[in-house]
């Protein structure tokens, strides 16, 4: 299932400081045949609101590991479970994306990113992606699962 609204200001609303506003929200299930119509979605919005080529596949790719971080890790593999996935453009400063990924699994915190991480061992690739290549991320334990924020800014 993935089920996409985008939300943009449109020449005839209300006048604003700064760039309209930009949203992207998307609701799809923990299947991983998602994973690609999702990644391709943020890489298209990120570039959208400004980012340029890289910034915009880092942004795909940490989305990309996060996604497949819950559905085996919060879901225990189980492909049915909702993933909710949000994207926002925010004007401060020189502007960033905040991407917001929501699940309703575990709850538990996962662990640190290794520092020297083996490639040739399983597992862990997928954090240290997330720490290397956004700008910021945070990790809110929901009552009912999780709330990652990730935020990669305009160079």
């Amino acid at each position: 299932m993935f089920n996409r609204s985008a939300h943009r200001d449109h020449p005839g609303a209300r006048p604003q400081a700064g760039p309209p506003r930009r949203e992207l929200r998307l609701n799809v299930t923990s299947d991983p045949a998602n994973l690609a119509p999702v990644r391709h979605a943020l890489e298209a919005f990120c570039k959208e609101c400004g980012l340029g080529e890289a910034a915009a596949a880092d942004v795909g790719l940490v989305v990309n590991e996060a996604m497949a971080n819950v559905t085996r890790h919060a879901y225990g593999g189980a492909t049915d479970r909702p993933i909710s996935i949000t994207g926002r453009w925010d004007a401060a400063g020189r502007g960033a994306v905040r991407i917001q990924i929501r699940d309703w699994g575990s709850g538990e915190e996962p662990p640190q990113a290794p520092t020297n991480p083996d490639p040739a061992t399983p597992g862990g690739l997928g954090m240290v992606c997330i720490r290397c290549l956004m700008d910021e991320a945070v990790y809110e334990p929901q009552r009912d699962g999780m709330l990652l924020t990730l935020i990669k800014r305009k160079k």
